[in-house]
């Protein structure tokens, strides 16, 4: 079937394959070499020199109905002459392209819901967003009217100085034109996350707070959401045997509750065993995308274990792959609010409570830690902070974002709590990482409220309130300065990690004096 494009959209395709199956794709994509078939049905490709998402070539096109919303400290503009420039190529590009179309939604609140089309180069790419977005049902089909298109072309590349990109490589969003440009790299994650950055632009102006955080709902209708950079463990801990998935990154929170804003799930897979993370191992079969992992060639089996080619390997599938998955994606009010960080100083509590000015003020911050040997450079552990757990897909400025939380959580009652899934004992490479087994029950203790019922003592230096006992978690991991043999040493660290939280802070002009006194009590804030 042909796909109707607009005038508006790119025509005059030599060949589309319009809302392919599954099945049909993944035929096209191993009979067009994109990539390999493993031992579990999943199709295994390689991204090439981008195995990860490249944020310094991400753009927003300089619009004179947006200029005045964008954060322009946290994005990158490009004129309106160049993108037009790009685009015009990009539509001289496809037309001699056999181009695979999906037409689908983002967003499962049909209230919110943002109809999408996306034209890929390789199959492979459409299967992925095939199975990462919502797809229509044959009657929507018939009806549906795309207000954002998304145009995927890895192999047409930029010139720099022709037209001023940062490298052959670009994500561009014209909120005018509503159209993506994604070209130069095959790294999926692009299609995934420009979708996000779309919404987190245009829910706020609907009342709808966007959010970068997994979601699980409880036997009870009880709804937790997780928030937390890569590496924190967001989708690992949502999917709960326990509990029933909403979706694991990218959720909108609305007058009536919460919804996912994708139908599948796009899991980092280095170190996944059967064991620790059983629903995403059994998700990862026929219809599943695996990016990066190396694969056995004799066996064809994946080894999960082996970061040789990037440590950022990814499994993408939908969401009907995770037993007892909530579809469509909706639930009610969350009961609990999770910011997971990794902490690699080993300095923060495993669990703290938060109050709704704390909220905001972690929320802000978006602490976690990079690791040596994870970017070029980085030779030790290095404090980072990425706005709202999200910085590289927020067009607005970022109080719009913590504004609606704080209002939210206080309308609602939701508790919030700030977990640490990253080092005790010491920093990276002396102390060892938080046995998964103990982050568990500490979210369970969260999650069915009884970590209430015992006594909390305030941190002297991040001011955040500590329970002294969790059910199944040995009390002497609860204060990381116990499980330091060198207790100056654990002071020096402390102190540091909660100096950087202050710098970092100070970047954040319109924030209340409340919430700018609910962080960490660092040498830096007291002078």
């Amino acid at each position: 079937m042909k796909a109707n494009l607009s005038e508006e959209e790119i025509t005059g395709h030599k060949q589309d394959y319009y809302n392919l199956s599954a099945d049909k794709l993944l035929s096209f994509a191993l009979s067009r070499g994109e990539g390999e078939l493993t031992a579990s049905g999943a199709l295994r490709v390689l991204t090439g020199k981008y195995t990860g998402r490249s944020p310094k070539d991400k753009f927003i096109v300089d619009e004179p109905s947006v200029r005045e919303h964008i954060d322009w400290g946290n994005n990158r503009p490009i004129s309106q002459e160049k993108f037009e420039q790009i685009y015009q190529r990009a539509q001289d590009y496809v037309q001699q392209q056999e181009m695979f179309v999906f037409d689908g939604y983002a967003g499962a609140d049909k209230k919110y819901r943002l109809p999408i089309r996306v034209l890929t180069e390789y199959a492979w790419q459409n299967l992925f967003v095939r199975q990462l977005l919502i797809s229509p049902g044959e009657d929507e089909l018939r009806g549906h009217k795309p207000e954002f298109t998304i145009i995927g072309t890895p192999c047409l590349q930029a010139d720099p100085v022709l037209d001023g990109t940062n490298s052959e490589t670009y994500i561009i969003i014209s909120f005018e034109k509503k159209v993506v440009l994604i070209g130069g790299t095959e790294y999926a994650g692009e299609l995934k996350k420009s979708v996000f950055s779309v919404l987190n632009y245009l829910l706020p102006f609907q009342g709808v707070l966007p959010m970068h955080c997994s979601a699980n709902v409880g036997k009870h209708g009880d709804t937790a959401l997780f928030f937390g950079l890569s590496g924190t463990g967001k989708t690992t801990l949502s999917a709960d045997s326990n509990r029933f998935l909403v979706g694991d990154d990218e959720h909108g929170w609305t007058e009536r509750g919460i919804f996912n804003f994708e139908g599948g799930c796009y899991a980092k897979c280095i170190g996944l065993t059967e064991k620790k993370e059983p629903q995403i191992w059994n998700a990862i079969k026929n219809g599943s995308v695996l990016e990066n992992v190396a694969v056995d060639e004799d066996t064809g089996v994946a080894d999960y274990q082996d970061g040789t080619i990037t440590e950022n390997t990814r499994a993408a599938y939908p969401i009907e792959y995770i037993p007892g998955a909530v579809v469509p994606g909706v639930a009610g009010h969350p009961e609990v609010v999770i910011f997971l960080t990794a902490d690699a100083f080993g300095v923060l509590p495993p669990v703290a409570k938060l109050t709704k000015d704390q909220a905001m003020y972690h929320f802000l911050s978006g602490y976690t830690s990079k690791l040596a040997g994870t970017e070029r450079g980085v030779t030790k552990p290095e404090a980072t902070f990425s706005t709202c757990f999200g910085a590289p897909f927020l067009p607005l400025r970022p109080n719009v974002y913590a504004d609606m939380l704080g209002e939210k959580i206080d309308l609602h009652g939701s508790r919030v709590y700030l977990i640490n899934t990253g080092w005790s004992g010491g920093p990276y490479g002396v102390g060892s990482r938080i046995d998964l087994t103990y982050t568990r029950a500490i979210i369970s203790a969260v999650l069915d409220g009884s970590i209430e019922d015992g006594e909390f003592q305030s941190d002297p230096v991040f001011n955040i309130l500590v329970p002294q006992k969790v059910a199944g978690v040995p009390d002497k991991l609860l204060n990381p300065r116990d499980t330091w043999q060198d207790k100056n040493a654990f002071e020096r660290k402390a102190r540091e990690l909660a100096d950087s939280f202050t710098k970092n802070f100070q970047k954040f002009k319109d924030v209340s004096t409340p919430v700018r006194q609910a962080g960490p009590l660092s040498d830096s804030r007291q002078e």
